[in-house]
Order: C-alpha cells, then sequence, then structure tokens
C-alpha cells in the first residue's frame, strides 16, 4: 500500500473540483446509460460551496499530487432534545469517492478513518450509509455494521 497521498478537511475553495468527481462519481454509477449529464456542473458546485461554507455539511478530502483524487461527506443531523439521554448528532455519511487511479493504495480506508475521529471528537452517537453492493466490504472493514433498528420508506415519485 503506498502513502502518496495526504488527507484534510474539504474547503469551499475545493467546491469545483468536488462537483467534478461528484460527477464522474455517478457518471461511473450509471453504466450503460448516457454521458450527457442532465444537470449543470456549476449547480454542484455551487451546492457544495454553500453547504461547506455554512457548516451544514463536512467533507474530507484525499489529494494525491496537489490534486484532490477522493472525498467522503458527512451531513449532521440533529436529534430532538430528550429528558432521559442526550440528543446527541447522527452523521449521515454519502458520496465516498476515490478515483480509480488511487483505488487499492489506502485513500479510502484513510479518508473514513478521518470521518470517524471526527465523528467521534463531535461526540456523535451513530454514522449511517447506504453502501453500493461494490463498496459494502470496505465500510464493513471500517468498522460499519447492517442496522438493528433501521427502517426506511422509499418514496417513489
Amino acid at each position: 500500500m503506498t502513502t502518496d497521498f495526504t488527507v484534510r478537511p474539504a474547503r469551499p475553495t475545493d467546491a469545483r473540483s468536488l462537483a467534478e468527481l461528484r460527477w464522474t462519481f455517478k457518471q461511473e454509477d450509471q453504466e450503460g446509460r448516457p454521458a450527457a449529464p442532465a444537470r449543470p456542473l456549476e449547480e454542484a458546485e455551487r451546492w457544495i460551496r454553500d453547504r461547506l461554507s455554512k457548516g451544514q455539511w463536512l467533507a474530507w478530502v484525499s489529494e494525491s499530487g496537489g490534486k484532490i483524487c477522493g472525498h467522503v461527506f458527512l451531513c449532521p443531523v440533529e436529534r430532538m432534545p430528550d429528558p432521559y439521554g442526550d440528543n446527541a448528532p447522527v452523521g449521515y455519511v454519502t458520496n465516498f469517492y476515490v478515483t480509480p487511479s488511487q483505488r487499492n493504495k489506502g485513500a479510502g480506508s484513510a479518508l473514513l478513518e478521518a470521518l470517524k475521529q471526527h465523528a467521534r471528537s463531535a461526540a456523535f452517537d451513530t454514522l449511517i450509509v447506504w453502501p453500493s453492493e461494490h463498496s459494502s466490504p470496505l465500510w464493513q472493514r471500517s468498522g460499519f455494521q447492517p442496522p438493528e433498528e433501521l427502517l426506511e420508506l422509499p418514496l417513489d415519485t
């Protein structure tokens, strides 16, 4: 495993690179579908810059050769105050991606470790993720486990 990368918190100025990687990630996910995005990249860039600037979302990036080559995002979810327990936030983890040239070199694990360290230091209660079939083994190696209590209601419109 090589370590020719660094991991750091994302900054609002990273928004363009993060949007580009988001589009690459989603296009990779769309195997066999048209490659032309239905939405402009600038929309994602503005969204990411706005969320990172306001602290609504957090993200970590992996850099190699001065270029962002991976990222993971965290959306803190507040919980209602509880008279008998704490109301520590839950973290929704999403948009985890490492470029193909940097995969299997430790960057993904390092991104997840930075995310977990932050969540522990900020006293998050739980981190949740909806993994793809392909990414599930990595999440499990990083300590994520299938939920015992989670239910979902898909709202297909």
